[in-house]
């Protein structure tokens, strides 16, 4: 099969769909790889470097999208790279196509196959190809945070962990999953007092065995949410539903009330963001103020760190690049049913039913997307 890289153009995307050893793995399998020139240049991956894997490296991403099969990236396309989009490509990248109706419009009608990494599934009910960038995001979430609360920021002027004879600052983290833990595992080891919220008694438990007195977990109410919004310095969004728009967990009015000088990060902001004030931002400009609270919602956040997320990321995704690139999208999706929750997107069908609940469109089983004709 013929693979094609892009260099990522969504603003201060510095991740890249293919490492070089990646490469390498796909031509040792007999399969050509076509590179953008300076597609690694965010990890310290030269162009010499994939042609050493067995790359061809090309101009521009048109050659690449004329010349490829599978397009593989990081970040959903842009409208100008899925104009380049046909019948006869597969895409294997993240899409979060349930909150953005231009971008689920334009796939639709390009024909293409779409394969959604935020939606392939595994046994134990995980999402492996999300995970390793919810962990990074989760981590760096905190870091986040505690920069937005330093006063030239906007923020309060609480340092997160405090210092003797003077108190941490409050964090609480809205969800328990991997974003939750990781950006618990962060807050616990600068110092700050800690609290989760979930409705969900085996995460409690999991997350309370393992961090112990460091953490506070609560079962999340609508009271409990309310009073630990409100005396929080630092809230983290870390929910997530699979394929679907987040939850709209705090609304304008608990907002306008919360300390000034506090802070929002809200990881879940690809799916639309669990605050009812987000809205995207950048790594260019990462913030904005709503009420005297601070919002942070940059919608790449692992971006920021593209050598660590980009081989985390490939360390994940490369058995199913090889998988589809070996097989193709039909046998490939036949012989493994998580790989096949990822498709969202079959020649201009919806076959991901979270986000055609979302956006009101018809739904079509994956497998009946797949079957002849």
């Amino acid at each position: 099969m013929r693979v094609g890289v892009p260099t990522e153009i969504k603003t201060a995307e510095r991740r890249v769909g293919l490492t070089p050893t990646s490469v390498r793995e796909l031509t040792m399998r007999g399969h050509g790889v076509l590179v953008q020139s300076g597609a690694g240049t965010g990890i310290g991956a030269s162009d010499s470097d994939y042609t050493a894997s067995g790359a061809q490296i090309v101009a521009d991403a048109e050659t690449v999208f004329a010349n490829s099969e599978m397009i593989v990236k990081v970040k959903e396309p842009q409208s100008v790279e899925r104009a380049m989009l046909g019948a006869d490509h597969l895409l294997f990248t993240y899409l979060h196509l349930a909150p953005d109706t231009a971008q689920t419009e334009e796939l639709l009608a390009s024909g293409a196959s779409c394969v959604a990494y935020e939606t392939v599934t595994d046994r134990h009910g995980g999402l492996p190809l999300l995970a390793p960038m919810s962990q990074v995001a989760g981590r760096m979430s905190i870091q986040a945070g505690a920069r937005c609360l330093e006063a030239p920021n906007g923020g309060s002027g609480r340092l997160l962990g405090g210092v003797p004879g003077v108190a941490p600052a409050r964090t609480l983290v809205l969800g328990g999953g991997v974003v939750g833990e990781n950006a618990i595992e962060m807050a616990v080891g600068m110092g700050s007092q800690v609290t989760v919220l979930d409705r969900n008694l085996e995460v409690l438990n999991r997350l309370s065995r393992r961090f112990g007195s460091a953490l506070v977990t609560l079962y999340s109410t609508g009271s409990s949410l309310e009073e630990q919004v409100l005396a929080a310095d630092l809230v983290i969004g870390a929910v997530l539903v699979k394929g679907a728009t987040a939850p709209k967990l705090v609304g304008p009015h608990l907002v306008k009330r919360m300390k000034p000088g506090s802070v929002l990060v809200d990881v879940a902001i690809d799916q639309g963001g669990c605050f009812a004030t987000s809205r995207p931002t950048t790594h260019t400009d990462p913030t904005f103020v709503v009420d005297d609270v601070v919002h942070y919602c940059v919608a790449n956040m692992p971006g920021a760190v593209p050598q660590t997320s980009t081989y985390a990321l490939n360390n994940a995704t490369l058995p199913f690049t090889l998988a589809l690139a070996d097989k193709g999208l039909e046998r490939a999706l036949a012989d493994d049913e998580h790989l096949r929750n990822g498709l969202n997107i079959r020649r201009g069908l919806l076959t991901e039913q979270h986000v055609a609940e979302a956006q009101g469109l018809e739904y079509t089983d994956p497998l009946v997307a797949l079957g002849p004709g």
